[in-house]
């Protein structure tokens, strides 16, 4: 197995509802705890129970932040793993399994026989331990300790009382002293732990869910869809603490119309869902654009069309959220790179929404969203919080209040109904005057689209922030990417750093695109030998908003439209063609 492993990758492989999850929540929790920076992911089936599902684990001393296809550790939870995996396995690379629950034993070197059955039954007594037997042969192969693992299981089954948790603990132990024992070369895997360091481990869900919280969110509403629901759960868990309200809506029609009310009467609000869930939404959309309502909405894609692959991965939502709704209003899209970017955005997401009073997009996809990373922190200094809504304090010396009065941003004053004092709060769906009441005359209409979109938008672009340039400041070669492509995009500009002037430009505010007069990207791409556009879509969504909005027109487009991300190797053999 060598001797030292500073980048290492263990992939649990089984069936819906063997515990995969289990097991590499576990291992995650506990290398991030021991200070090794961590990244996950998760392919899974949309299934209860069966299927070929896995988990992914990646950690290193130094910063990573993608996946690789090629496997340190496979936990084979059932024979279909050993059969579809094994071609992955590294060169020293191990398939621990156990031989009495997939009904076949392996004599090869690389397997190693541990029976995760037996142990839970003899230990503690109850076969749901095999889990916890595995997890601790994993550490036991890796010789990491078991004190971090110890404290996870405590804190896990702190409800269940004293004896659940010593046996946890005890089969812990026991699959790891037996792994030590069994595995030969282990004594030589000893990892030399990483500076003393505390790392928080986050998935870009949770990442939205506590800018969300951070922001002052108020209200959320939400009809659950694979892969957005995440974002819902997190703010449930904090809803008593924090007095968030939570509502899960009978359909995405009522969810965005929650919204919509709540932040109209008052309260920061936002709603999220997946890309069929949103097509439920559009009409909704286009209310919060006419009254002018702050929303914030997560959009986490997944494949479509109609049901799609409902627990996979996409980037093919972008011209319909960046199109959605009838009429010309402005709307806003991010596009999170990281969960570190998730959480930023989503604050700047409510920060826009409030101050211009328009909808804002948090844009993802299930690959970002159930994706774990490790950080130092998330800087709360960073954040911005500032109150537009006024109440009758607020509307001293205000004579006559008018909801959407004139201006030259294009902003009204946005007054609180019920708290706004002698003022009238009026706002319409239909076509409005200043006042909110309903009119039909041709001027008004003209004064309203220019207030609404025609002002707002230039203000709105000012306040976008150049895409980040990676790599060589005058590069060769440009990777041009958006949302969860950073990653990869960045650990392949490092791979080939050495032998090419080369970057990357990627985009997490994607919409409306950033000025050029602080950055000139499209003349960066203009002057480079070769520029290309990497998405996770079959269309090259990306490039095709970049030539609309700058005329720029990318000649060579990598995509990927499987239903799984880009891995390391995966993009660095697809850019062989080209560089």
């Amino acid at each position: 197995m060598g001797e030292k492993f500073l980048d290492y990758t263990l992939r649990i492989g089984g069936e819906a509802g063997q515990g995969l999850q289990t097991i590499g929540g576990a291992l995650a929790k506990a290398f991030s705890r021991k200070g090794f920076h961590v990244f996950t992911h998760q392919d899974y089936m949309s299934r209860i129970r069966g299927g070929h599902n896995f988990y992914q684990i990646r950690y290193s001393d130094r910063r990573v932040t993608a996946s690789k296809d090629s496997v340190d550790i496979l936990v084979a939870l059932d024979l279909n793993t050993i059969e579809i995996h094994r071609k992955n396995l590294g060169e020293e690379g191990i398939i621990i399994y156990d031989s009495e629950s997939i009904k076949k034993t392996f004599e090869s070197p690389e397997f190693i026989d541990v029976p995760f059955k037996k142990i839970a039954l003899d230990v503690g007594k109850n076969r749901v331990m095999e889990n916890t037997v595995a997890t601790g042969a994993v550490l036991g192969m890796l010789g990491t300790g078991l004190d971090a693992l110890e404290e996870i299981l405590r804190t896990a089954f702190k409800k269940k009382g004293e004896e659940v948790i010593e046996k946890n603990i005890a089969c812990a132990h026991a699959g790891y002293d037996y792994a030590r024992e069994h595995c030969p070369g282990c004594e030589k895997s000893g990892l030399s732990e990483p500076q003393d360091r505390k790392l928080m481990l986050i998935n870009g869900l949770q990442a939205i869910g506590l800018g969300a919280l951070m922001s002052g969110c108020k209200f959320y509403s939400a009809y659950p869809m694979t892969p957005s629901t995440g974002v819902m759960n997190f703010l449930a868990s904090k809803a008593e603490e924090y007095g968030i309200i939570v509502e899960q809506a009978e359909d995405e029609v009522a969810a965005i119309n929650m919204a919509i009310g709540a932040s109209f009467a008052g309260v920061r609000a936002m709603t999220g869902t997946s890309g069929g869930g949103f097509a439920l939404m559009v009409e909704g959309l286009s209310l919060a654009g006419m009254t002018e309502t702050p929303i914030v909405i997560a959009e986490v894609q997944r494949p479509g069309p109609a049901t799609g692959l409902p627990t996979r991965t996409e980037q093919a939502d972008l011209l319909f959220i960046l199109y959605s709704g009838h009429g010309e209003f402005p709307r806003v899209i991010f596009e999170p790179g990281s969960p570190k970017q998730a959480f930023y955005l989503t604050n700047r997401a409510f920060e826009i929404a409030e101050k211009y009073q328009v909808p804002v997009f948090i844009q993802s996809d299930q690959y970002l969203g159930d994706s774990q990373w490790t950080f130092e922190d998330f800087d709360p200094e960073k954040l911005l919080y500032n109150d537009y809504r006024l109440r009758e304090k607020d509307l001293k010396g205000v004579e006559e209040y008018r909801r959407h009065a004139l201006s030259e941003t294009g902003i009204s004053l946005l007054a609180v109904p019920g708290e706004a004092g002698k003022h009238l709060v009026v706002t319409d769906s239909d076509e409005h005057d200043e006042e909110g009441h309903i009119i039909e005359d041709a001027e008004t209409r003209i004064e309203m689209v220019r207030k609404r979109l025609l002002k707002k938008m230039p203000l709105i672009r000012k306040e976008i922030e150049a895409p980040l340039l990676y790599g060589a400041p005058s590069p060769k070669v440009v990777l041009v990417g958006h949302g969860s492509t950073y990653g990869v995009m960045k650990e392949v500009v490092d791979l080939f750093s050495g032998e090419q002037e080369i970057a990357m430009l990627h985009f997490s505010q994607v919409y409306p695109l950033p000025e050029r007069d602080r950055f000139d990207y499209i003349e960066l791409l203009e002057k480079a030998d070769l520029a290309i556009c990497i998405e996770n879509n079959a269309t090259g969504q990306f490039a095709k908003l970049i030539r609309a909005e700058t005329g720029f027109g990318f000649v060579h487009l990598v995509s990927r439209y499987d239903g799984r991300p880009f891995t390391v190797e995966n993009l660095k053999e697809e850019l062989h063609a080209y560089i």
